[in-house]
């Protein structure tokens, strides 16, 4: 969200792609969104809002985790692009699937928050995927398909969100739904 007099792209809040405008007050379609424009201020900036001393989380795209792990998957998609035409069924159809499916558990952990286990359980598919990946884009290296530097910036993202997927297995219960 921008500041003030700043559009801002707000992504599933009032439908895919719309647009809050800040000096209009308006949606960018016309309509009138109060609901939405008081759970933006209280999401705050993508997940900052406090309530009751704790952090508000509306979706699973509010959380950091899922915003990295979503930005390195679409950065590996563009530089699986120059993998090599015989690798289309093996390196780059899994590095992608993988890279794909940390975001996908990170989904479907949210929606199951609240049963202690099945929370886990999909976070520890998507510390299983997030490590997968990694393996991946060690292969791509040493197959000299991506440099040293382009591995480093990737796999350097995946353990942040590994990291952030321990906390969140260690410490379940600030994630539940109570």
């Amino acid at each position: 969200m921008g500041s003030v007099g700043s559009v801002g792209r707000v992504g599933s809040v009032g439908g895919v792609g719309s647009y809050w405008s800040s000096d209009r007050g308006v949606w960018e379609d016309g309509e009138d969104r109060r609901e939405e424009r008081w759970q933006l201020k209280k999401i705050g900036n993508m997940g900052t809002g406090k309530e009751k001393g704790k952090k508000y989380f509306r979706t699973h795209e509010d959380l950091v985790i899922y915003q990295l792990a979503f930005e390195t998957a679409m950065l590996i998609f563009e530089h699986s692009k120059k993998f090599p035409v015989e690798e289309k069924y093996s390196l780059t159809d899994q590095i992608r699937r993988s890279s794909r499916s940390v975001c996908a558990n990170l989904a479907e952990a949210w929606i199951k928050r609240r049963y202690k286990a099945a929370f886990v359980a999909k976070l520890n598919d998507c510390e299983a995927e997030a490590a997968e990946t990694q393996v991946w884009l060690t292969f791509a290296v040493k197959c000299q398909y991506l440099t040293l530097e382009e591995v480093r910036e990737l796999y350097g993202n995946y353990n942040q969100i590994l990291s952030g997927l321990v906390k969140m297995i260690i410490n379940p219960d600030n994630w539940l739904l109570h």
